[in-house]
């Protein structure tokens, strides 16, 4: 079983001039403890479950880069890029750039955008939802061309490129493991099943509700005859590790973390409410061992 870490408040003791050095350390004290992946939401506002607009958020890439320079061995992924974000081919080059540079760490996290708030913000057009599913496929399209190398004009429905070059290719092969965001049964798992290679679930819609979802990405993946084993399954959940009533340690860690290769994941991915404070991996290093025994469910 694969645990990775999502990090996606950065409101933490010390204020802004600490924060670089608070999620360096995070980084490297996750990476030490045997979490196989890290994860930054890529907002430009933070989000409701987080806290009000006005706390701090780090642009999702140049955070991952700082955390490539900080660490050594950990994936590093967007949980998720809204595709609205930022032009096709920039987005793609961009996700390569973290890869080469961290030597072949990279995810590739997107998804079709939701937060209007934060697109009228800062200025960035927000189109229907139709067509943000219309930019997410040219986006997924145009990311396999470009990640195979093949230097060529690129014609989508609104994503239009006369000379998709991309050098350097990334290290990842055959490219950087695209994740697609979301649960939507009729266009978001399918677009899972066509074109990329993990999906993510949330842990909180419950038990029956994953099977459910899980089934639905199963049935897509047949009807378009792809072995199911190929998508590697991700959860997402928030918990606190450590002591207090509403803490998870040892033995409760391990049973939360079977339970998930049960339902069907590969790897459980979760934010710690407590993140800053230092020596909360210290729970997580000690079963170690026992998380990385438990077979993963997603592969059946």
């Amino acid at each position: 079983m694969r645990i990775g870490l999502q990090i996606p408040v950065f409101k933490w003791p010390g204020g802004d001039a600490a924060l670089g050095a608070t999620l360096a350390r995070i980084g490297r004290d996750a990476e030490a403890a045997g979490f196989y992946s890290l994860w930054v939401m890529d907002h430009f506002f933070q989000i409701q479950m987080g806290g009000p607009p006005e706390d701090p958020m780090l642009e999702g890439y140049t955070a991952l880069g700082y955390l490539a320079g900080a660490t050594s061995k950990v994936k590093l992924g967007t949980m998720v890029t809204g595709v609205t974000y930022r032009y096709p081919g920039l987005l793609v080059k961009t996700v390569t750039t973290l890869d080469v540079v961290s030597g072949g760490r990279a995810y590739f996290g997107v998804g079709a955008a939701w937060n209007e708030e934060e697109h009228k913000g800062l200025g960035v057009p927000f189109p229907p939802l139709k067509e943000r599913f219309e930019r997410l496929e040219d986006v997924l399209q145009l990311a396999h061309q470009m990640w195979s190398g093949e230097v060529a004009p690129f014609d989508g429905k609104h994503a239009h490129l006369e000379r998709a070059l991309n050098q350097p290719l990334p290290v990842s092969k055959p490219h950087p493991p695209i994740l697609i965001g979301g649960t939507g049964e009729q266009k978001t798992l399918r677009l899972v099943a066509k074109y990329a290679d993990a999906c993510n679930l949330f842990l909180r819609m419950g038990d029956e509700v994953l099977h459910h979802k899980l089934d639905v990405l199963r049935q897509h993946c047949t009807d378009l005859n792809r072995p199911y084993s190929d998508i590697e399954k991700t959860s997402l959940d928030s918990f606190v590790v450590g002591s207090g009533d509403q803490a998870l340690s040892g033995q409760q860690l391990v049973d939360y973390f079977g339970h998930v290769a049960e339902l069907g994941f590969d790897q459980a991915i979760f934010s710690l409410r407590n993140v800053a404070q230092p020596g909360v991996f210290d729970e997580l290093a000690k079963i170690r061992s026992q998380i990385e025994a438990i077979a993963p469910g997603g592969r059946k």
